[in-house]
């Protein structure tokens, strides 16, 4: 796919995520922190129940990118993690692209990404590089 400076990306939308899937992750990150999957032991520090790994939402951007540019085609993917995924939202991928360069005689997206909760809330951001064509 070809983008040009400001074109949003197609946007992405994930199932609600479920306490399965958040097993399923510990067990390919090895992350096995309670939190993602015992809500006494979520409460018990000061959550609200279960929330998601943080790299989770991250894993969400990186398939948003491959969605719009391709398969391999992301060259680099840097994020801050801004709130929370609880168990239950549907998290939304949405981004915009601020820039093409040529790179190596290849051009080269760079994007601004987000996850949003579902009050809107940006819960990771971050930016995207992705080589186009």
């Amino acid at each position: 796919m070809r983008y040009k400076a400001g074109d949003p990306l197609p946007g992405l939308v994930k199932e609600p995520v479920a306490r399965v899937q958040l097993v399923r992750y510990a067990g390919a990150s090895g992350d096995f922190n309670p939190i993602h999957f015992d809500d006494e032991a979520a409460r018990s520090r000061g959550l609200g129940g279960v929330i998601a790994h943080g790299m989770l939402s991250m894993g969400f951007l990186g398939q948003f990118v491959e969605a719009a540019f391709g398969p391999g085609a992301t060259r680099k993917l840097e994020v801050n993690f801004r709130g929370m995924v609880k168990l239950g939202d549907v998290v939304t991928c949405r981004g915009r692209v601020t820039e093409v360069r040529e790179a190596g005689g290849r051009s080269l997206a760079v994007c601004e990404v987000e996850a949003v909760n579902p009050e809107g809330a940006v819960v990771t951001q971050g930016v995207a590089e992705a080589w186009m064509g």
